[in-house]
């Protein structure tokens, strides 16, 4: 889709679903910087390419100092412009694969914050969905309760109250309950998240 101003990429940009932006620093009606920094201060995350016959170093820094993550100065190689886009819709599509997490059939979507197993929404409060992050970041791998109580709790010594023990115990009711396969477990270490034990 190509916008032919400014004003037209802006309302695209924020409506449309897009893995890269290619963005001209001299639009018509909104310049190209304008319409980055005001698609980042509404937290839209998209990658953006700047092409522009710009070329001194200022020109650069501003791009990117407004969000830019790549600027291509006119004339370029066609080559080189489907590279760049290709490096960009990599990365982006690595940074979802990170915010959208999965073990066996429970899945986390740390944007949206919804936790689904088997399809089926699971209401977390914030410190049980932050618990289950980091267990799903550490996935078949033993996750020490000390390691919890920094991550989750911001401690930075281990308190006398069972405050890990009893947020899995709530943890395990709304993930395992029901089901007949177990995720949460306990080892000698600590606590584990894993599809087959």
């Amino acid at each position: 889709m190509v916008a032919a101003d400014g004003h037209s990429g802006l309302i695209m940009a924020a409506e449309g679903a897009f893995d890269v932006l290619i963005i001209d620093r001299m639009l018509p009606g909104i310049d190209g910087l304008t319409l980055l920094r005001t698609l980042r201060m509404t937290k839209i995350d998209v990658p953006a390419l700047f092409l522009t016959a710009l070329d001194s170093i200022n020109d650069r820094v501003m791009g990117l100092q407004v969000g830019g993550d790549d600027y291509l100065v006119k004339p370029f190689s066609l080559a080189e412009l489907e590279a760049r886009i290709g490096a960009l819709s990599r990365r982006q599509t690595s940074n979802r694969q990170q915010m959208q997490m999965k073990v066996g059939d429970l899945e986390l979507d740390r944007i949206t914050r919804e936790v689904r197993r088997d399809g089926t929404a699971i209401d977390l409060t914030p410190k049980e969905f932050k618990l289950l992050t980091i267990l799903m970041l550490y996935e078949g791998q033993a996750v020490t309760r000390k390691l919890l109580l920094e991550k989750v709790w911001n401690y930075r010594f281990t308190p006398s109250t069972k405050i890990v023990e009893s947020h899995i115990s709530r943890l395990r009711d709304k993930i395992d309950s029901g089901y007949s396969q177990t995720l949460i477990h306990t080892c000698q270490r600590g606590y584990r998240i894993k599809a087959h034990a």
